[in-house]
């Protein structure tokens, strides 16, 4: 059984074709698309479960009843709503405008708490002195607690810093260093608080569980009571609508398939689609072309008796109105008898066509001139008594 069979030839290889083409697309793409979650992808997005991401992070607040939610808004919607009681992640953020700066300034000064970390979190603090890193190798480097806070006595804390903090005012104060380099600064804007880390490591996925990384990161929050926890995605380069949840391989299938069912369309019609003409109007054919045409259907259709019963059945419609019998369905015997009352002087050879007449309409094997003579002969006793009827009398004139 062929697929698509109800279709033309032409057509069937061409949807064939067509969709041949975009399974081989969506396998392509399926097979190349970016991993978003691969190992090596460096953003610490609460929504990426690789390595280096923060999944981890954000569901083990949510198992431990933090009121936290993702911010994919502009920041600057977060700043008009702020309060003490806010709370902000912004782990390694991209730096887009000069927006970010004053929404996150406008956070703080409503009271708000902000941990920011790496160089890009630095620089997008207010008031902030971040440098770039020092002496850190590419190792973790297990942290030196420093300062009196609560923070620098979360324990055992691992990080691979990426920055450092030059102590140019005496409110910094200095939690964590490595190697004698501040790495984890705390200090005071206003009513509100900023956290600085020289790296995300301790909220990734792949570190959380080290040490007392997942305290440290608890800590640096603050208390959970009366706070509302924002997770900023706005700043990691994620698009901020629907198609967000669509991208990679289903969305690059849903273009691609698009793009291939437009072709088949075009394909399918346009050649099609030529000059266009107005169909000929048939012309009326004359009698005569009339009765050769009908004459060759019957001769072809062997149909000589039906043409013998069609003449017939004429003759006694025709000529019963003669003798005031029409209507009535007469054979051959009885419809010459009545003929003869009405026209004494007809055809001697009336009553024998009649009765030839009545026999060959029911003769299958009756040959086109046997029944040409019969209808001829029909016709030449119907002119006649048509006649005598026109002449007002029961004589029939003869030609």
């Amino acid at each position: 059984m062929k697929l698509f069979a109800q279709l033309d030839a032409k057509d069937r290889k061409l949807l064939l074709a067509c969709l041949g083409a975009v399974v081989l697309v969506a396998v392509v793409t399926a097979l190349f698309a970016r991993n978003q979650n691969r190992d090596d992808n460096p953003v610490p997005s609460s929504y990426l479960t690789g390595r280096h991401g923060a999944r981890a992070a954000y569901d083990l607040l949510q198992e431990n009843g933090y009121a936290v939610e993702r911010w994919e808004q502009p920041l600057s919607e977060l700043a008009n709503q702020a309060n003490t009681g806010t709370v902000v992640i912004l782990a390694e953020p991209f730096l887009s405008s000069v927006d970010d700066f004053k929404a996150v300034d406008g956070i703080v000064a409503h009271g708000g708490r902000v941990l920011v970390t790496g160089m890009a979190g630095g620089a997008l603090a207010p008031d902030e002195a971040v440098g770039p890193r020092m002496q850190f190798g590419s190792a973790a480097c297990k942290l030196e607690p420093e300062g009196l806070d609560p923070l620098a006595g979360s324990g055992e804390v691992w990080m691979t810093p990426a920055a450092s903090w030059n102590l140019t005012s005496p409110r910094y104060r200095v939690e964590y260093s490595c190697a004698g380099t501040p790495v984890v600064v705390e200090y005071n804007v206003g009513a509100g608080r900023v956290v600085w880390w020289a790296s995300s490591t301790p909220l990734e996925n792949g570190s959380i569980a080290r040490g007392e990384n997942m305290s440290f990161f608890l800590n640096s929050l603050g208390p959970r009571e009366g706070r509302h926890f924002y997770w900023d995605e706005s700043l990691h380069g994620e698009v901020q609508s629907e198609w967000y949840y669509a991208r990679g391989a289903a969305l690059n299938f849903l273009i691609w398939g698009i793009c291939g069912l437009a072709l088949l369309v075009v394909f399918s019609f346009s050649r099609r689609n030529g000059p266009l003409r107005a169909l000929p109007v048939a012309q009326r054919t004359t009698p005569v072309e009339f009765v050769e045409a009908l004459g060759a259907l019957y001769a072809k259709a062997g149909a000589s008796a039906t043409a013998v019963s069609l003449a017939y059945d004429r003759f006694r419609s025709r000529v019963g109105g003669l003798c005031g019998l029409r209507g009535l369905q007469m054979n051959a015997e009885e419809l010459g008898a009545a003929l003869r009352r009405r026209f004494p002087q007809a055809s001697a050879e009336l009553e024998t066509d009649l009765k030839e007449g009545e026999e060959r309409a029911k003769d299958d094997s009756l040959t086109a001139k046997e029944a040409l003579k019969v209808v001829q002969a029909l016709s030449r006793q119907m002119e006649a008594l048509e006649e005598a009827a026109r002449a007002g009398s029961g004589r029939v004139v003869r030609s």
